[in-house]
């Protein structure tokens, strides 16, 4: 269709938009010089501009569709096109589209030819399922050209316009966080665009009070907390908004305030403020109980995390009999859930307060046979820091950031002469990559699973069985 065009920037051309790759960008082709296309889904025909191109590939976005995708459906959200586009394809092409960019991965990357995933684990619900939303208050708001010209664009709370985080989208309706969120979202708003002392915080001139609003749902308790991360300690200031939500909202059991007085825009503070209840809520995922901070690490969809879970208890298959290290094991959740079938269960993590909360996690679930240690993993094992009071595993559970493994980490695994290792990855390129080192080294991929654990959204996450 644009076969003899001459690619170059601020080109507009006419695509069809074959596939989606990995982080949700539409695939398409003029004389097999590939384009990723922002804003795009299979099956559509676009006008695109082309803003960026390299040696071996391009960047467009979408300016107008020609032809409609055969598999569009009628999209929930008015701000899906800056969250993500793939709420607009069905979900059934949306768990398509993943397996092929898993597999594709492992196929180009890992150089696993044939691979193929055996089972894809789709989510229920795919709406309202995330337990934990983090918004942002902004004196830059990005105003939509739906929008009345006159609209004040000197407040929003929403989320990020990707690629600028100087400017919030104001968010009214989030559909994949429970509905009361948006209750809360909605009256936070009304406040403090009544109270000018509730100013929201400028990252560029570092002056404002109200920097996020982070809200945490126990899916299976019903418990709810809000946080509140200002910029200073003033909780007389917060009091109108702080006054007003535990009002109108009775669902909430637990109210915090973190401080956060340094330039870096994260919604945790040095220091933490009990407003209301406990500061923790509890979550439950199997028969294990969980107590989870506003600062904490636990899986963002309860439903699917326990599936997942479940995946790793099937490929360990324990028998009572095993030593199991749990190797970036963050909060212990894996390390817990494996335990009741495991002799024992090491797990190693980096960050002291994922430890401390693991530590309390096994008391509160009275377990006894799981214990953690702090282990920087590029460096740990490779250097001889294991006690050798710590028997050797017959299965390693590996949970690493979407980096991967460490090339330290990757090319030492196999020294453990672990029987099987079990690869949770949310992010199947550099699980790709880590798996080729591993079969290098005697072992072989015995099962893949994919688990969907963010629908309308490009994230993956995969569980697979190695062994010898």
């Amino acid at each position: 269709m644009n076969d003899s065009l001459t690619i170059k920037k601020g080109l507009e051309a006419e695509l069809k938009i074959e596939s989606l790759v990995y982080g949700g960008m539409g695939l398409a082709k003029i004389d097999n010089f590939v384009i990723f296309v922002k804003n795009a889904i299979p099956g559509q025909i676009v006008k695109a501009f082309i803003y960026k191109k390299k040696k071996g590939y391009a960047e467009a976005r979408v300016t107008s569709v020609i032809k409609e995708s055969p598999n569009a459906v009628e999209v929930k959200c008015n701000h899906y096109w800056i969250c993500s586009k793939l709420q607009s394809l069905s979900y059934k092409e949306q768990l398509k589209e993943k397996e092929n960019q898993v597999e594709e991965a492992f196929q180009r990357i890992g150089g696993f030819i044939d691979f193929k995933l055996n089972e894809i684990k789709g989510a229920d619900p795919v709406y309202n399922y995330r337990n934990k939303m983090e918004f942002t208050f902004s004196p830059n708001r990005w105003v939509l050209e739906s929008e009345p010209k006159d609209v004040d664009s000197s407040f929003a709370l929403g989320l990020h316009i990707p690629g600028r985080f100087d400017k919030i989208l104001n968010i009214n309706e989030c559909h994949i966080q429970p509905e009361i969120g948006n209750k809360i979202l909605s009256v936070a708003q009304e406040v403090c665009l009544k109270h000018p002392d509730l100013k929201p915080y400028n990252p560029k001139t570092n002056v404002g009070f109200l920097r996020h609003l982070m809200l945490r749902f126990g899916a299976n308790t019903d418990q709810l907390m809000v946080n509140i991360v200002t910029a200073y300690d003033d909780i007389n200031k917060l009091s109108p908004l702080i006054d007003r939500l535990l009002d109108e909202i009775s669902e909430i059991t637990s109210m915090v305030n973190n401080v956060n007085t340094r330039k870096a825009d994260v919604a945790y503070g040095e220091f933490e403020n009990l407003i209301f209840g406990n500061p923790y809520i509890e979550e439950k995922i199997g028969e294990l109980t969980f107590e989870i901070s506003a600062n904490s690490f636990f899986q963002t969809n309860t439903y699917q995390g326990e599936t997942l879970y479940s995946e790793v208890v099937k490929a360990a298959d324990l028998t009572g009999e095993e030593v199991v290290y749990d190797l970036y094991c963050g909060t212990g959740s894996i390390a817990l859930y494996l335990a009741k079938n495991a002799k024992e269960v090491y797990g190693f993590e980096v960050i002291r307060s994922s430890l401390e909360n693991a530590e309390k996690n096994s008391v509160i679930n009275n377990i006894d046979n799981v214990h953690f240690l702090k282990a920087n993993l590029d460096t740990f094992f490779k250097t001889g820091q294991l006690s050798r009071k710590v028997p050797k595993p017959d299965v390693i559970v590996v949970d690493p950031p979407r980096a991967g493994m460490h090339p330290d980490m990757s090319g030492y695994l196999h020294k453990l002469k672990a029987k099987k290792i079990i690869y949770v990855s949310c992010n199947p390129t550099t699980q790709a990559r880590d798996a080729q080192v591993l079969t290098e080294n005697g072992y072989k991929i015995k099962n893949s699973v994919m688990v969907d654990m963010f629908p309308h959204t490009p994230h993956i996450e995969t569980v697979m069985l190695f062994s010898k």
